[in-house]
C-alpha cells in the first residue's frame, strides 16, 4: 500500500476532523438514518447489473455499515473486498479486510483494484479533482469507478430558509449547509482526472418530514449535518431556528402540514483507460455524412428550403 501526503497548498473547504466524529456518531443508530444510502446503493447496482464485466477485487470508498459492498458482492466477484471508512466505529461491526482510511489520501499502491465504488462520501472531499485521480490510479486498466454523490441543489430549502432566519436575527448569514458539486461540473471532473467514457447522471428524492427541526435531526443522525470550515462556531439562536422552520413551513409546506426537502444525487460512471476500450473518432474520419444517415437533403451554407 501507498501512502499520499497532503500537498501543503490543499484548498480546505471542509473540517475533516469534524466530519469523522459526525461519522462516529451516526454509527451509534445508522439503521435509523441510512434510507438515503440505501437508495443510492440500489441505483449503483442497477447500473453495476447493465455492464457485462466481472471485478474480482473491490474496494468500497467510504463504506458506512458496508451496504455498497455487501449489494454489489456475488456481482462484481468475491475474490478480494475491502472496506475504508473515516469512522472506526462503522468498520468495528464489519466482516473481511477493513481499513480506516481518508478519501483524500487513499492509502493504495496503483493498479490495485477491478471496481472502485462509492456512495455518498465524496462530496465531503476538499480536493475531489485530486481524489477522482487517486482513484483512477488506484484502478487497474479497464477498471471500473461507480460513484453517487449529493448534488449541487440537494436541501435548497433548508438553505434558503436558514440565511434568511440568520440575516434577521443574527447580523448576517453562515454557510449552514455544505457546497456540493453539480452535474455540470461532474463529467469534467472525470476527464480531467484521466478517466475514460465518463458519464454523469442525476436524480432527484423529494422527501417529506414532519417539519424543518425533524429534517434537521435527520441530517445529524445521517452525519450529513454542516462541516464547513468557515460556518459560524456559535450555536444557532432559538429565535433563529424557529423563524427557520417557520420559513421552511410557509414556502415549502404540504397541504397536510410536513415539509419537503430535496435530495439531489448525482451518479458518476468511468473507466479506467485501457487499449481494447471504444475511441472517439478523428474530426473529418467519419464514413457516412450526417445527412444520409439522418435521411435528410444537404444544403449548402445560406442556401433556403425550396430554393
Amino acid at each position: 500500500m501507498a501512502q499520499n501526503s497532503p500537498a501543503p497548498d490543499a484548498i480546505r473547504v471542509f473540517d475533516r476532523a469534524l466530519l469523522r466524529r459526525r461519522r462516529r456518531r451516526a454509527a451509534g443508530n445508522w439503521p435509523a438514518h441510512d434510507f438515503l444510502k440505501r437508495e443510492a446503493v440500489a441505483a449503483l447496482r442497477e447500473r453495476l447489473d447493465d455492464i457485462r464485466h466481472q471485478f474480482p477485487r473491490l474496494l468500497d470508498l467510504g463504506s458506512h455499515a458496508g451496504e455498497l459492498s455487501d449489494a454489489l458482492q456475488g456481482r462484481a466477484g468475491e475474490e478480494l473486498t475491502v472496506r475504508t471508512d473515516l469512522a472506526p466505529r462503522f468498520l468495528a461491526r464489519q466482516a473481511g479486510l477493513c481499513v480506516v482510511a481518508d478519501e483524500e489520501f487513499l492509502p493504495f499502491a496503483p493498479a490495485s483494484f477491478d471496481l472502485i465504488a462509492s456512495a455518498l462520501s465524496l462530496h465531503w472531499v476538499n480536493d475531489l479533482p485530486g481524489a477522482l485521480l487517486q482513484i483512477r490510479q488506484a484502478l487497474k486498466p479497464d477498471g471500473l469507478f461507480l460513484a453517487a454523490m449529493l448534488g449541487g441543489s440537494s436541501l435548497y430549502e433548508l438553505r434558503q430558509c436558514l440565511l434568511q432566519a440568520e440575516a434577521e436575527f443574527e447580523g448576517g448569514a453562515s454557510p449552514r449547509v455544505s457546497p456540493f458539486v453539480d452535474l455540470r461540473d461532474a463529467a469534467g471532473l472525470l476527464q480531467r482526472a484521466g478517466f475514460a467514457l465518463p458519464v454523469a447522471d442525476i436524480d432527484r428524492l423529494n422527501v417529506t418530514y414532519a417539519d424543518a427541526l425533524a429534517l434537521m435531526r435527520e441530517l445529524r443522525g445521517m452525519g450529513e449535518s454542516n462541516v464547513v470550515l468557515e460556518r459560524r462556531r456559535t450555536p444557532m439562536r432559538r429565535q433563529t431556528l424557529l423563524r427557520a422552520a417557520a420559513l421552511y413551513a410557509d414556502r415549502f409546506g404540504q397541504p397536510d402540514g410536513r415539509i419537503t426537502a430535496t435530495f439531489e444525487i448525482i451518479y458518476l460512471h468511468a473507466w479506467a483507460p485501457h487499449a481494447s476500450q471504444q475511441q472517439p473518432l478523428r474530426p473529418g474520419s467519419a464514413q457516412q455524412r450526417l445527412a444520409e444517415a439522418l435521411g435528410v437533403v444537404e444544403r449548402s451554407a445560406g442556401e433556403k428550403a425550396g430554393h
